[in-house]
């Protein structure tokens, strides 16, 4: 028997959302207007994102920041794999004791990370720019990568595997065919997700990158100190867009995913 819900209830949610996405749809409806100003609309216009393409200051930050963001959110999931992994197979003390230790790049203040790294880059001799802008973002990805993985790991059936070598496949053999298509949800997951923390990071970025060298949301401060022009909303809608549409697909991915294993059980 379905229960009603209370209206208090609903009225609360309602207002949770319109909290959370009334900026996000205000600055989407802004950022086709005519005008510069942001209380006033003047009518529907592209102006703005076709001065976007044509800010070279934005277009390079922007080709910068995904490139940093693909680098190393890759790297991130290769690395991040095979801890999770070590740590899986790991006792459980151990284990433990270094789920703890992963969680706090997590925990810790970004400004301190961020300060940690300019101080290990500046003591061993590596110039500020785009290598030192990747391996920050490398380090601070792999927690992520790691937590997503485990839980795939802790449901996996460890049979499996032992199966698989019982029939004559080789460790890597069995890995590939076996345990890697049961946990590619939770490398998908940590991809995304450190592709996004990659590109929304500001503090530590701005700590380990060089003057040659922007990322968007270093570009984008930098442009608040004269005020937001209006190919920000144009951007900020596109990436907003991008990202959505990717989380529905990895979604619906997954969703299919469980559907196929459910029809395969029964």
């Amino acid at each position: 028997m379905n229960k009603r819900r209370h209206p208090l209830s609903v009225l609360y949610s309602v207002c949770i959302f319109l909290f959370l996405y009334a900026p996000i749809v205000v600055l989407i409806v802004f950022s086709f207007n005519e005008s510069k100003s942001r209380g006033r609309w003047a009518g529907f216009s592209l102006r703005w994102y076709q001065e976007l393409f044509e800010n070279s200051t934005l277009m390079d930050a922007l080709k910068t920041t995904l490139a940093v963001a693909l680098i190393s959110s890759a790297v991130a999931v290769i690395i991040g794999t095979a801890a999770a992994l070590g740590l899986h197979y790991s006792k459980k003390r151990i284990r433990n004791l270094l789920m703890n230790i992963t969680s706090l790049p997590m925990i810790n203040a970004d400004i301190v990370t961020g300060i940690s790294l300019l101080l290990l880059f500046t003591f061993i001799g590596l110039k500020l720019g785009f290598v030192s802008l990747l391996l920050a973002h490398i380090t601070f990805n792999i927690p992520y990568v790691i937590l997503s993985v485990m839980p795939k790991l802790t449901q996996l059936d460890n049979n499996t595997f032992e199966a698989a070598l019982d029939l004559g496949a080789t460790p890597l053999q069995a890995f590939f065919k076996v345990m890697l298509p049961e946990i590619s949800p939770g490398i998908v997951t940590g991809f995304i997700l450190a592709f996004t923390m990659s590109i929304d990071d500001f503090v530590i970025s701005f700590f380990t990158t060089g003057a040659d060298v922007n990322t968007l949301s270093v570009a984008i401060y930098s442009m608040t100190r004269r005020g937001i022009k209006p190919e920000i909303n144009a951007l900020s809608t596109l990436m907003f867009i991008t990202v959505l549409t990717l989380l529905i697909v990895v979604n619906v991915r997954s969703g299919r995913d469980v559907q196929k294993r459910e029809k395969e059980r029964r």
